[in-house]
């Protein structure tokens, strides 16, 4: 989002700069950098602003402090799956840095609106109210309400923030920091991901211990839908996939089909339903339900290609499935880019069972490249896939399968029903067009997203 969102924000006339950690991965991928200020004291150690701007042209200033950032892999948990040390202390200092160049305290200029993302900026609100300055205006985006930043109340010393912060309407969760309450708290406004989700957080069971705040602050809270970068994802165009297709020629994509077949030793048949999984492997999204489903999937005549990792039950489960059936099944446990794309070009459905999906991106890139979303009928999910019901197929609407409740038995009918309008060629083709119609990138939510600011 924070890729993709200032580019589409710059064409409505917006002067946009991304405040990230300077992670070594963020701090190689800027060009033209230079040192735009020197902080003697971030925690007891030295750190820089550094400017610079993105191969898409986005400007970043980046928080080059080593001893916080200089990290390899996973940002925020270490090898063992467990939060860094000092996550709390490295993301309360920049927060504290992006509310003081918004105030236009450090570089050389200050801005309008700051807009933070999820726990990791959630303090950023927090430093400006206490600094007094009301002319900076604040937005935050929850992206994923499960994250919520929570420490050890002793890191509030730590903090240099009032003390009656802390406290029911501050950022006090069950005698605990909860960075993310602190935005929900402190903020002017509060958005989140798609319109549906705003609406299930507000609730005792979507709200995760956070629904009666939310229920609260309902007046300045909106569900704005994400989008994906369109020149990232366009099977027209991708050099990722192994044959470029769109909707005006789209027999690439059998050709990309029959290509992944070969590369992963699966069974060559133009007429198998091949399905993809490209997610973390987890029950929030509902990975485990569909490990349980492989054998009725193979038994059906159907394929799956899969490529994630998550819970190491999840993992052996899909594992085992492959080792059962070679032909029809292949798991590759990690996470790679280009091996993504070339899955989403060749894949006819893609399964996304989640429990609960903020907005969820996966869906938006299948469309694009035709791949039909089976979903779980939740979040995003709800706001971005047309069910085939009966009256979608009969306007011609339809772009997947939804799916509720969230459970083994509505699964198993979603996918027999997606074989069945698979073993539809006009209707599935209809499907397939539809998706590559749909308009999923970024102009219409930066309209929203400046009306926003706008209002602020």
């Amino acid at each position: 989002m924070v890729g993709a969102l200032p580019i589409a924000l710059g064409k409505n006339g917006l002067d946009v700069t991304v405040f990230l950690p300077g992670f070594p991965t963020v701090l190689s991928g800027l060009k033209n950098k230079r040192t735009r200020a020197k902080i003697e004291d971030l925690a007891g150690h030295p750190a820089k602003l550094i400017s610079g701007k993105t191969e898409t042209g986005v400007n970043v200033l980046a928080l080059d402090a080593p001893s916080f950032f200089e990290i390899d892999g996973n940002p925020y948990l270490d090898n063992s799956g467990r939060d860094r040390e000092r996550n709390g202390e490295k993301f309360a200092a920049f927060s504290k840095i992006a509310a003081d160049i918004a105030r236009g305290k450090i570089g050389r200029k200050s801005f309008d609106v700051l807009h933070a993302h999820d726990w990791q900026a959630g303090l950023c609100a927090a430093y400006l109210k206490a600094s007094g300055d009301s002319r900076v205006k604040t937005v935050l985006t929850i992206h994923n309400l499960a994250f919520q930043g929570l420490f050890p109340k002793t890191l509030m010393k730590d903090l240099g923030l009032p003390q009656n912060y802390f406290g029911s309407d501050g950022f006090e969760y069950w005698d605990q920091v909860s960075f993310l309450k602190a935005g929900i708290a402190f903020s002017d406004h509060i958005t989140t991901v798609s319109p549906t989700y705003a609406l299930e957080i507000q609730s005792d069971e979507g709200g995760m211990g956070f629904g009666g705040l939310l229920r609260a602050k309902a007046d300045g809270l909106t569900g704005i839908l994400n989008g994906i970068d369109l020149d990232v994802w366009n099977p027209e165009s991708d050099t990722e996939v192994y044959q470029n297709y769109s909707s005006d020629s789209p027999s690439g994509k059998v050709k990309n089909k029959r290509a992944l077949q070969k590369d992963l030793n699966l069974r060559q048949n133009d007429a198998a339903p091949l399905f993809a999984v490209i997610s973390r492997l987890t029950t929030q999204k509902g990975l485990d339900l569909l490990a349980n489903m492989t054998d009725f999937i193979v038994a059906q005549g159907g394929q799956l290609a899969l490529i994630g990792s998550g819970d190491p039950a999840i993992e052996s489960a899909f594992q085992a499935a492959a080792d059962k059936h070679p032909t029809e099944i292949s798991v590759t446990i990690g996470y790679n880019e280009p091996f993504a794309h070339k899955l989403q070009a060749a894949a006819d459905a893609i399964f996304i069972p989640s429990r609960f999906e903020p907005c969820g991106l996966t869906q938006l890139c299948a469309m694009r490249y035709g791949t039909v979303p089976v979903v779980g009928r939740v979040g995003g999910l709800n706001d971005t896939v047309i069910d085939a019901s009966p009256m979608a197929l009969a306007s011609g609407a339809s772009t997947g399968v939804q799916f509720s409740p969230v459970n083994g038995h509505m699964l198993y009918a979603a996918i027999l029903r997606t074989f069945e309008l698979y073993n539809s060629p006009a209707i599935w083709s209809r499907m397939v067009m539809n998706c590559m119609d749909q308009n999923v990138g970024w102009d219409a939510s930066a309209e929203e997203y400046r009306a926003l600011y706008d209002a602020l």
